[in-house]
């Protein structure tokens, strides 16, 4: 029998299990001093007041981090001076009580513990793509998980649009919501870019927390992230491209789940990776003699040689829009439809391409279709003095678009289906370097879109997304 825990003859084993853990784990007088509205776990674990990493403690009263819990910590000093008592352990998920510094165990923490570290199972993972169950915040506020806005710290609303659309791309979702997937991913030693992959996760799986105390999450863990490995490349403090995020973001995480050119090397390459064939002719200078191009047409170096490329994503070019406008047109915002500037990769259309030197057309074939494609609207066109913007909009259908046709003849034998379906679509809105990012996306169990900037999410009608000045898409195959 253990000291301190005397049976009487007419106690049972469970009442002295009981007794003995109410003495480890006395009842806190101080939970009902708990405020779950000021809790944010979407920030930096680290000290308000030595900004270190170890061993810090959330205060569950004020929400404010703070390190140790031992006499003349920051901790105890906090909970001394304004009477807050109630501690989280941020890595152990432990709570204590200071300044008595005793482990508090109580069911009714439960909640707290799953927003800081949310986990799902595979049968609700399962569900995401079905369940139309809306989920209450604290404040009352009804959503649905996976649609919540993302704070914009200052001028993050580029990676926010991107972090938004690649959450409701299912195989991605799904992979990062469950943390085993890639734990045991090995980098090689002193390397850490591994911890992009983690914060993503973590940012996936409070998008989709259906026990949220708020409407919506702050990226800052993630952008804190991406901050460092792009090596200041993107900030959340000056504006930035999202393409070139994407781009970036999709790369680093592919190297991070230690990915290699082949497909299934990684689940970006999985979900992303398309090819295409093209071919390439060098063509003469224009103002040499007839006869002289003529000579060097029989050349090699203007034959024409075919090479196989990967792609992430596919960029398609905008007419240029009119040079001058009469008075009438002038209001008038030039149109095009997605199919005719896709019309670049049917294999007929020559580009033209210069560099410093030569000149070369290019025509274009895909040969590979990935399970969701993304599609980049070139409106933006650098020059030595400044960024234009083309306002062309781009007229599209929301559902059943056939890239069959742009498949080379080998390839379309190989498909029984090539038809696809938007599921998000990221907007530029205002003048160039200058302007906000907004975005579409579809919440499939409902079946309804929504618009999402930053913190504002609302529902929008189909018919109202071509409006737009689209410029990301990502769309999905459908089975």
């Amino acid at each position: 029998m253990e000291k301190g825990h005397y049976r009487s003859d007419d106690e049972s084993d469970t009442e002295l299990v009981l007794k003995k853990f109410k003495t480890e784990f006395p009842l806190c007088p101080y939970l009902d001093t708990i405020n779950r509205q000021v809790l944010d776990f979407d920030f930096e674990k680290l000290c308000s007041i030595s900004l270190s990493r170890i061993n810090v403690y959330a205060c569950l009263v004020c929400g404010k981090y703070f390190q140790g819990r031992g006499t003349n910590t920051y901790a105890y000093t906090h909970s001394i001076a304004e009477s807050h008592h109630v501690f989280l352990n941020l890595h152990t998920l432990k709570f204590y009580c200071l300044p008595d510094n005793y482990e508090i165990v109580d069911s009714s923490l439960d909640d707290i513990k799953y927003v800081l570290n949310p986990t799902f199972t595979e049968e609700q993972i399962q569900q995401l793509n079905t369940s139309d169950k809306m989920s209450r915040a604290i404040d009352g506020s009804l959503y649905y998980p996976g649609i919540v806005g993302l704070n914009n710290i200052k001028a993050n609303d580029y990676c926010n649009v991107i972090l938004q659309g690649l959450s409701h791309v299912t195989p991605i979702r799904n992979f990062f919501l469950r943390e085993e997937n890639y734990v045991k991913v090995k980098r090689p030693p002193g390397d850490s870019s591994f911890l992009l992959v983690q914060r993503f996760g973590e940012l996936m799986r409070k998008l989709w927390n259906p026990r949220n105390f708020k409407t919506h999450v702050s990226p800052h863990e993630m952008l804190q992230a991406v901050v460092l490995w792009s090596h200041k490349r993107f900030q959340f403090t000056t504006q930035g491209d999202p393409i070139d995020f994407l781009s970036w973001f999709l790369n680093a995480l592919h190297r991070a789940l230690n990915g290699t050119k082949k497909v299934n090397s990684s689940i970006i390459n999985k979900t992303f990776l398309g090819s295409m064939r093209i071919h390439t002719r060098k063509i003469p200078p224009v103002d040499l003699e007839e006869k002289e191009k003529h000579r060097l047409l029989q050349l090699s170096e203007y034959a024409v040689s075919v090479s196989e490329s990967p792609f992430l994503y596919l960029t398609c070019d905008l007419p240029p829009p009119p040079l001058f406008k009469d008075e009438i047109l002038e209001n008038i915002i030039p149109q095009v439809s997605l199919t005719s500037i896709l019309e670049k990769f049917n294999n007929q259309t020559e580009k033209e391409y210069k560099t410093y030197k030569d000149n070369f057309l290019k025509r274009f074939e895909i040969t590979e279709l990935p399970p969701y494609l993304i599609i980049y609207i070139k409106r933006f066109t650098k020059n030595t003095f400044f960024t234009e913007k083309n306002r062309t909009i781009v007229n599209f259908p929301i559902k059943s678009i056939d890239f069959g046709e742009y498949l080379s003849k080998e390839a379309k034998t190989r498909y029984k289906n090539t038809t696809y379906d938007l599921i998000a679509n990221i907007i530029h809105d205002g003048e160039p370097e200058k302007g906000t990012y907004r975005m579409h996306i579809l919440h499939k169990p409902t079946g309804q879109w929504f618009e999402m900037q930053d913190l504002h999410v609302t529902e929008i009608l189909p018919q109202m997304i071509t409006l737009s000045e689209a410029y990301i898409q990502i769309y999905e195959l459908k089975t």
